[in-house]
């Protein structure tokens, strides 16, 4: 490295959100960024580590500290390209990935500080479309055809690989643009869709095709094509099956979400369709990072309160001895929506939706123990007995997704993606995305004529 010892005269230095009396306004992006000296400062910190477990424990193998010695040495396009050689959308990771890397850096460890490795990324990326470095490629066609069934984050990286590596593409989805949960599912405070209509315009001039709005039976695909990918996420979300779920006012999360990120690209509702918090009492069920962005969402359009309930017990503040270093620490976490108001409790079940005149109007609630399994296994929960009413005429169930049964397809369909894994992290479903694509590349490269 260009600095040896950066790392112990430099602190970790966040690019921080954007004042929440200002950004609770509008639905603009919270994250800041630092200067172009701040970053390359921040990029020295990295300490090279003979064995890099940020490589280790990131699903697209990045080769953080490559990038991270190019970007502190000003060498941008260097940085970019060895970046761009295991990751297909930094633009987008460097946004909303949680950083498995930073929890296994070296510094983690030693002294909480690990590197900013994701704000360095999303800062390479963004110079990289600023400086030019991002040119149109024209990959030469082999004759095969290759349809990618879903247009998330595991559809456009498997889109992505083979048409460079030069199949003829068609992408479809049953959504009117790209995206998957990176435009339905994200705020746009989190990810603005200006990002992925940038990188959509480069897949575009680059050769594959979009058929959006298309919705494919799977059992059923489409005939002219040589190999197919199905990347179709989990659409089912969790239910919350309890007396008088059948009440309005209830609502899955991506109800919320998916319809507020199309109204700010212009779509329009009406009155009686509309999921807006504005002037209601909300609660939130599932402590996830959908909650969080629901408790984001709801803020800004107007909740008179906000109150986030979990199952679960309240993780511990800073340091879990049962998930130590390099694994992901299991903690206690404050999104910028959580700093933005809101309530946040624990151990809390669900027994029923109260309601009046067809309409919710809270929902019982009952203290859960969680008590250990002698093997070490997963705990049982016990109620305890304490309940009692949270008021609320706005319910968002936030509790996950269920991972979806694939039927037996041909030898020629892949899966990749939460399709495949079940309901995960954006940057494991782009790793998936290039596996399947290497694998269908094998396969229709076996099967091709010598």
């Amino acid at each position: 490295m260009g600095d040896p010892k950066a790392f112990l005269n430099i602190p970790r230095q966040e690019a921080g959100y954007r004042p929440v009396n200002e950004r609770i306004t509008d639905y603009s992006q919270v994250e800041q960024t630092l200067n172009t000296n701040s970053r390359k400062l921040q990029a020295s910190r990295c300490m090279d580590c003979g064995v890099p477990f940020c490589h280790w424990a990131c699903p697209m193998g990045n080769k953080q500290p490559e990038w991270q010695d190019a970007l502190y040495r000003g060498k941008w396009k260097e940085a970019y390209e060895v970046l761009s050689s295991t990751c297909d959308f930094p633009e987008f990771t460097g946004r909303i990935c949680p950083a498995l890397c930073e929890k296994s850096c070296v510094l983690k460890l030693s002294c909480d500080q690990p590197v900013t490795i994701r704000e360095n990324e999303a800062a390479i990326v963004e110079a990289a479309f600023r400086e030019g470095y991002i040119q149109i490629k024209n990959p030469k066609r082999n004759g095969q055809k290759v349809a990618v069934i879903g247009a998330g984050p595991a559809g456009l990286v498997a889109a992505n690989q083979l048409n460079l590596k030069g199949y003829s593409v068609t992408l479809f989805d049953k959504n009117e643009a790209p995206g998957g949960l990176l435009r339905f599912g994200i705020p746009n405070f989190k990810l603005d869709k200006n990002v992925i209509d940038r990188r959509m315009k480069i897949l575009a001039a680059e050769g594959i095709r979009f058929e959006m709005g298309v919705e494919i039976d799977i059992n059923h695909l489409p005939e002219g094509f040589d190999a197919y990918c199905i990347c179709t996420g989990t659409p089912a979300a969790r239910d919350l099956s309890i007396p008088g779920r059948e009440l309005k006012g209830i609502h899955f999360a991506l109800e919320m979400l998916a319809q507020q990120n199309r109204v700010l690209a212009g779509q329009t509702f009406p009155k009686d369709k509309l999921v807006n918090a504005k002037g209601k009492k909300v609660l939130v069920i599932g402590g996830g990072d959908t909650g969080s962005d629901c408790i984001g969402t709801s803020v800004r359009q107007g909740a008179v309160s906000i109150t986030q309930i979990e199952i679960m017990p309240k993780p511990p503040v800073g340091d879990n001895p049962a998930t130590p270093w390099p694994q992901w620490p299991v903690v206690f976490k404050t999104t910028s929506s959580h700093e933005e108001g809101c309530t946040r409790r624990w151990c809390l079940t669900s027994n029923q939706f109260l309601g009046k005149n067809g309409k919710v109007t809270g929902v019982e609630v009952e203290e859960v123990e969680w008590i250990p399994a002698a093997d070490g296994g997963r705990p049982t929960m016990k109620p305890t007995g304490k309940k009692e009413v949270i008021e609320a005429d706005m319910v968002l169930l936030a509790m996950g997704f269920l991972k979806p049964e694939q039927p037996k397809f041909a030898e020629n369909v892949f899966l990749a993606g939460d399709a495949n894994t079940g309901a995960s992290l954006v940057v494991r479903a782009m790793a998936g995305g290039r596996k399947a694509a290497a694998e269908i590349d094998t396969y229709l490269t076996k099967e091709s004529p010598k």
